[in-house]
Parts: C-alpha cells; structure tokens; sequence
C-alpha cells in the first residue's frame, strides 16, 4: 500500500493495528499493553474501550480479521486478531513517515520508536526523515523571529525552542553508539 493510498487512522488505531503486526493477540492482551503501566502505555496509553473500538474498525477497513475461536480457562473463549496484508502494508508504511508536527513527537514519534525497536527495526530512516522534515521549519521560524514583537515573538520564541530542542534530540538519537558511550 503506498503512502498516499494510507488509510486515515487514530493514533490508537495505528497502535493497534501495528502490535498485532508482532503476532496475534485478542483484545484483552492488546488492552495491557496499551494501560498506563503496559509497555506501550507508559508512552501513549489507550483506554480498553478504545482498544474495542479500534479492532472493530480496523476490521470493517479489512486490516485486521479475527482468528480461530481459543478456549480459555480464565472466562471466556477469546478470539486473536491477525493482520490482513493489506494492514501489515498499511503499518510498515505508517512506520516510515516522519510525523507531521513538532507537537506529535511526544505521542507519536517515540511510539514508532519503541514499535521499531520491539521489532528489531533500524529507526535511522525514520529518524532521519524526521530530521529532515523538522528543520527547514527550524529555519524558518528563526527568520521570522528576527521580525516579530510583542506577544508574536513570545509565540515564535518558544516554537523555535521546543523545535530546537527536539532537533537536539534527534541528532543524538541519530549519532554512532561509539560517540554516545564516549
């Protein structure tokens, strides 16, 4: 599935959709690791009925399809979740592009990066890609901050530093591993 043909999902959804790329999962697993102290939840936490209502769109968009019925001795029979390959397209591509705005770093940025790294995946094309989308508009803030007064320049003040800041955080993420443990 190309880019431009990528469905228009939640950033759950997304979530969803790419942890049931790692392997089949039902519902109730995909809510822990979604909770606040799961391991994707410490970085973006999706409510369990969100969780719900993600598999259930994600289903009529044929992403996802439900598995075999597996009995279970703790309640009852759970039904996994797999990835059609037109959803596993659909995440691997969504995995690649950089975020649109400084402000998703924080939510979406990092849970790509944890996603990448559950996966065994480089995330030096994404993070160059980030790179290189974020700072032209580094670039350009900084110009019109040398124009604006007033509250404007308070406001271009700080996105030029948050900006500068995740630009900071990106190239170390981006330098060799020899340079970081020097």
């Amino acid at each position: 599935m190309r880019a431009d043909t990528e469905p228009s999902l939640s950033l759950a959804e997304w979530l969803v959709l790419c942890l049931l790329c790692e392997r089949r999962l039902h519902g109730f697993a995909l809510a822990r690791l979604l909770d606040s102290d799961g391991e994707i939840g410490r970085i973006w936490r999706v409510p369990k009925p969100v969780v719900y209502r993600a598999l259930q769109r994600l289903e009529q968009l044929g992403l996802i399809h439900a598995a075999e019925q597996q009995p279970s001795s703790q309640g009852p029979a759970r039904w996994p979740v797999e990835v059609t390959p037109r959803g596993r397209d659909a995440a691997a591509a969504w995995l690649r592009q950089p975020v649109g705005h400084n402000r998703d770093i924080r939510s979406e940025l990092l849970v790509k990066l944890a996603l990448l790294d559950r996966a065994g995946a480089d995330p030096r094309p994404l993070l160059d890609a980030q790179y290189d989308q974020l700072r032209p508009v580094a670039e350009a803030l900084k110009e019109r901050l040398e124009d604006a007064a007033g509250f404007e320049r308070t406001l271009l003040l700080w996105r030029a530093e948050t900006l500068a800041a995740t630009l900071r955080f990106l190239d170390a993420l981006r330098a060799p591993q020899a340079a970081r443990s020097s």
